[in-house]
Order: structure tokens, then C-alpha cells, then sequence
């Protein structure tokens, strides 16, 4: 072991000096997987941020909830026939209540944008969602401040409202606002609670800009020729199959589908958008991954030549080593240390291209992390090209005889 060790330490030191003789020439050569590195650390990192960005946004939509409405979130009917489907209606919702049997908990909700004001500050479009009692319960809604409307509360009517994050800051600021009133669509509503920061919906809209009332208030305000969504909360995510099936067949009853007809509703869950998502990100791993492997192949290449040009200009010294007792593996060890010592210097300067570029990135573009793993699978690259380009041109030098290589000019 002992011997194994000096033999490793002498092979690192006769490869930086090598290296550092040969500065331009090593520089050059690793450029290939100095783009391999960085192209694949700010791959990974934006996948990696895009990641938790999608999970933290699709939370909102619980995993054990699901979502009866008029549209299937990624359907491919025709958009013509989807479009003339009729509302799912008050009286459907209440039928559905009445019967279904596997679930916790069910509300309807609706929404609409509109103007939001408080004493001399206004918002637009502002969403503002209308549902019962059940809202919390059934989508896990968090409340800050103050508290939810009670079921009293919803079914009188109450001008009470629970509001989001965005809204909090944007009228009140550091001020408490339970207790104070907000005018929407010109009508007043006191705020009795504020919920968690959930920040945005797959990027597309802010879950913080909201404000939640009773669903009896939104329909004097706003009407009731428009469809809703109806939430349903199944027991477990082990049970939600079931529950979706008995939903189905539920809807089918109260919108009169006969049997066999193609539904006219919607039964969507979380699964829907991770699908979705999970296609989506696949054809952009295999593409980054494409690009990648090409700028690591043509990198490798060029340090294999690079390593067979060393190889040869230091014929003489191999035959020295080699008459003075160095085995093959010593040889061979040596310049495979050597190219992957290379190839490494060119994953650092890679890591160090890509860090400043995934922050720019974060800040523009798309949200971007970069964990310690993806250090070490950049690292784990650089080592892997530097024993598979550095392989062939060792195993040559170990080859070499001795008095052969000594009469080498």
C-alpha cells in the first residue's frame, strides 16, 4: 500500500510539472471540456431549479385533490366541440355533495379578475375567487393572519375576505389589515385574514395576488352565468382513483351523459401537470445532454492527441524510467494521471464559467440552483474524459520498450 501510495504521489507531481512546462499547449487542450462542463453545470442547475420551482408551484394543487371543471387541463379535443360544453352549475355541485361517498371534503369555487381598491391605492386585475366554508379544508390553505370565513359567514353573505400575500403588501405594508376594509368592484369587504406566501403557479400567474370571498357575495356581485370548479378532497393519495372514478360517474348522472357517451366535463389532478411537465423536461435533458456529450467528445479528443504528441516527445524519458525499474503500470499511471489532471483543471474553469452564469440566468431567465451535487457530477465528468481520453495514449507509453525508446531522437 505503502509503495502503492509514493507511486500515485510521484505520478500527481511528474504530471503538474508536465503540465506546468506545457502551459499554452495544456490550456488549449482542455477548452473542449471546459465548454462540456459549463454547458452541462448550467443545464443541471437550471433543471435542477426548475425543479423546485414546479414542485413548490404544483403543491398548491394537492397531490389528493381533484379539480371537476368544464375543460381537462391538457386535453386534445377539439377546441370547438370543448368550447360549447355547458357550465358546470350550483345545482350540480349540490348533487354532487349529496352523493359522493369517498371523499373528506368538497367546495366549489369561481373566479374573476377585477379592480381592488383601499382609500387612495388601487390594484387590477386582481383575482378574486368566490367558494364556501370548505376552501380551507380541502385545499390546505394556510392562514397567516386572522382566520377564514366561517360556514354562518358564507352561506349569510358576509362582506368578509381573505387576503394573499401580494395584496397585504401592495395596500397595507407592515400595517396590520385585519379588521380594515377594501373596496372590491366598488363594494365594501372587511378583511378577517391573510394567507401564506404560495408565489407563482408554474411561473404563469401569482397564487399571492387573490383575494378569497363567499361564494353567495361573489354571485350578487359579479352574476352566476359562469362556470364552476368544483374541489373535491379525497381521503388519501392512496384513494384518489377511486374517488375520481365515483366522481365521474356521479357528474355523469347529474349532466345527464348517457351510457357509453364521451364525457363533457373535466376530472383533472396534480398527476396531470407532472406528466405534462416530466415530457416536456425529457426532451430538454436529452438535448442538453446531446450537446453536452458532443463538447466532451470532441474535448476528449483533443486531449487524446495532445496526450499521444506528450507521449512521443517523451519517449526518451520513458525508457530512462523503464531501465531503471518502473513497471508499466507506473508508466501507465503517469500519463493517465497526467490527462486526467488535465481534464480536470478544465471542470474548475468550467465550475467557475458557470456559477457567475447560472446567477445571471436565476436573475433573467429561469429560476437556477446549484447544489453540491452537480459540483461533483461536473468533477466526475472532468475525472471519467480524462481516463477515456488519456487511456489509449498511457497504454502505448507503458508499451514501449526500453532500449527502443532510449535510441528514440
Amino acid at each position: 500500500m505503502k509503495r502503492l501510495l509514493n507511486e500515485i504521489r510521484e505520478s500527481v507531481l511528474i504530471s503538474l510539472n508536465a503540465i506546468n512546462s506545457n502551459k499554452v499547449r495544456s490550456s488549449l487542450a482542455t477548452l473542449g471540456i471546459v465548454i462540456g462542463i459549463t454547458t452541462v453545470t448550467i443545464l443541471q442547475t437550471a433543471i435542477e431549479g426548475i425543479n423546485r420551482a414546479f414542485e413548490k408551484s404544483i403543491a398548491s394543487v394537492g397531490a389528493d385533490v381533484l379539480y371537476v371543471q368544464k375543460f381537462e387541463w391538457f386535453g386534445r379535443d377539439d377546441w370547438e366541440a370543448i368550447r360549447n360544453r355547458p357550465d358546470i352549475n350550483w345545482q350540480q355541485y349540490e348533487y354532487l355533495v349529496r352523493n359522493i361517498q369517498g371523499a373528506e371534503s368538497v367546495c366549489p369555487t369561481v373566479a374573476t379578475g377585477s379592480t381592488v381598491t383601499y382609500k387612495d391605492l388601487s390594484s387590477e386585475n386582481v383575482f378574486i375567487f368566490g367558494t364556501t366554508d370548505e376552501y380551507q379544508k380541502t385545499l390546505g390553505l394556510e392562514v397567516s393572519e386572522g382566520r377564514f370565513f366561517t360556514g354562518r359567514e358564507s352561506d349569510a353573505a358576509f362582506p368578509v375576505c381573505v387576503i394573499g400575500h401580494d395584496i397585504k403588501e401592495s395596500f397595507f405594508g407592515n400595517t396590520d389589515p385585519i379588521g380594515k376594509t377594501i373596496q372590491i368592484s366598488g363594494y365594501n369587504f372587511r378583511v378577517i385574514g391573510t394567507y401564506d406566501k404560495m408565489g407563482s403557479m408554474l411561473g404563469l400567474f401569482s397564487l399571492d395576488n387573490r383575494i378569497i370571498i363567499p361564494i353567495y357575495v361573489f354571485f350578487k356581485i359579479f352574476g352566476t352565468r359562469r362556470s364552476l370548479t368544483i374541489n373535491i378532497k379525497a381521503p388519501s393519495i392512496e384513494a384518489i382513483d377511486d374517488t375520481r372514478e365515483e366522481v365521474r360517474a356521479i357528474m355523469k348522472r347529474a349532466r345527464k351523459i348517457p351510457p357509453g357517451e364521451k364525457d363533457d366535463f373535466g376530472v383533472n389532478q396534480q398527476e396531470a401537470f407532472r406528466q405534462t411537465y416530466e415530457s416536456l423536461t425529457g426532451l430538454i435533458k436529452t438535448i442538453g445532454t446531446s450537446i453536452t456529450l458532443l463538447s466532451l467528445i470532441v474535448g476528449s479528443i483533443g486531449i487524446a492527441n495532445i496526450m499521444f504528441v506528450s507521449v512521443k516527445e517523451r519517449t526518451r524519458e520513458i525508457g530512462i524510467r523503464k531501465a531503471i525499474g518502473a513497471k508499466r503500470s507506473t508508466i501507465l499511471l503517469q500519463f493517465l494521471t497526467e490527462s486526467v489532471g488535465i481534464c480536470l483543471m478544465g471542470g474548475i474553469i468550467g465550475l467557475i464559467i458557470a456559477f457567475p452564469l447560472s446567477l445571471l440566468i436565476d436573475k433573467l431567465l429561469l429560476p437556477t440552483v446549484m447544489p453540491l451535487w452537480v459540483i461533483f457530477l461536473a468533477l466526475f465528468i472532468s475525472a471519467s474524459a480524462g481516463i477515456i481520453a488519456g487511456f489509449f495514449p498511457a497504454w502505448t507509453a507503458s508499451k514501449l520498450d526500453p532500449v527502443e525508446a532510449l535510441r528514440y531522437e
